[in-house]
């Protein structure tokens, strides 16, 4: 099967960039001018842009559309209003996570999502089958790219287009952009202050050359997909199919606070309330590695000679200069405990931590 393509694709082949594939998208990874450590270096200390078009794009609307979609979804649209963003978690009836997600509260009848690539079918065919009539799901994913602008100089880039900034975290502004309408999001992966820029399809390429020229006198950089691994890794930050999956529920994950524990409704909610209740069998936490060694996805993470979990997902982190993991282990492990990890055969030696492993100001 043809991977996908996003509209900024002839951008990244002129670039230079290094491409794999994104749940079903070619995507880039890291460019020449700099590569992992040098993009992600200018979003800590900068700014850097991501083109994340491959992301899902999905409309539920229709009267009462918000409360139908907060009976799917695990968080609580109710503790926002129409202009703010939500972080939530589509969950099978076991409470396994089929997809994490941002909600885009447009209305009380328009509510925006935004799933990722790999799972924005299986996501919509889902709220397309448990939704009453009159509502209208559509999936949009080609429809619209996005691109993120991320770093303590994103308000100064995003200002030199004329656009708005300073809107409060997880809110956003729907703008004009040279006779485009475009959303304007307070989010991101990255930990740093940044938008996300969601414009029409045909409309992202001209959106990405303006904000290459408007953050060279930042000395800002087009960045991969590698270097927002290693940037949302550095914060904790879970990704669908390492740290959440069918088989790793909410409770597991800590992403807990995601969940509207107190709602009548959401897929899932009976199981997860058990689960809650009874402890989970195992638990997310970070890992400081103190020896040499990069721990990666699926490494065994052992206390004297004994398996008590396996990282999710690990890498070396360029703020802090040495490796760094998330990985689930049992509830006899706790923080401060000293770990081990197999990295091919090898006995890495690691700290339990809670994430973040390092410390930003995203959200003032």
């Amino acid at each position: 099967m043809t991977a996908k393509t996003s509209p900024l694709n002839d951008r990244h082949v002129a670039l230079g960039a290094k491409v794999a594939d994104f749940g079903g998208w070619d995507m880039p990874i890291e460019y020449p001018a700099g590569g992992v450590v040098a993009e992600h270096t200018a979003v800590r200390e900068r700014v850097g842009i991501f083109d994340v078009s491959h992301l899902g794009k999905a409309s539920v609307t229709g009267p009462g559309a918000l409360d139908v979609v907060n009976s799917f979804f695990t968080n609580d649209l109710r503790r926002i209003g129409p202009g703010q963003a939500q972080y939530t978690l589509c969950c099978d009836p076991s409470g396994g996570v089929v997809d994490d997600l941002i909600a885009y509260v447009r209305a009380e009848d328009d509510i925006f999502l935004i799933p990722n690539a790999a799972n924005t079918a299986q996501v919509v065919r889902r709220v397309a089958a448990a939704t009453p009539e009159g509502i209208v799901v559509e999936n949009l994913h080609q429809a619209y790219g996005v691109i993120a602008v991320q770093g303590p100089r994103s308000d100064e880039v995003l200002a030199a287009l004329g656009l708005p900034t300073g809107h409060g975290y997880m809110s956003f502004v729907e703008a004009d952009w040279k006779g485009s309408p475009l959303i304007i999001c307070r989010t991101g992966y990255t930990g740093e202050r940044g938008y996300e820029l969601v414009p029409r399809w045909d409309d992202a390429p001209a959106l990405w050359d303006a904000l290459v020229e408007a953050m060279a006198p930042f000395a800002g950089m087009p960045c991969g997909l590698g270097a927002r691994d290693t940037l949302r890794t550095e914060m904790g930050y879970p990704l669908h199919g390492q740290d959440l999956s069918l088989a790793i529920s909410p409770v597991q994950a800590r992403v807990g606070w995601a969940v509207g524990w107190k709602k009548d409704a959401f897929w899932g909610k009976e199981a997860l309330v058990a689960e809650k209740a009874a402890g989970p069998a195992r638990v997310s936490w970070g890992l400081l590695v103190t020896g040499r060694g990069i721990p990666r996805a699926h490494c065994a993470v052992l206390v004297g000679g004994e398996p008590v979990g396996e990282v999710t997902s690990g890498t070396f982190s360029p703020t802090l200069k040495q490796g760094i993991a998330l990985a689930l282990l049992a509830p006899t492990v706790g923080l401060g405990d000293e770990v081990v990890v197999d990295v091919r055969g090898r006995a890495v030696p690691a700290t339990v931590v809670k994430p973040p492993f390092v410390q930003v100001q995203a959200r003032q």
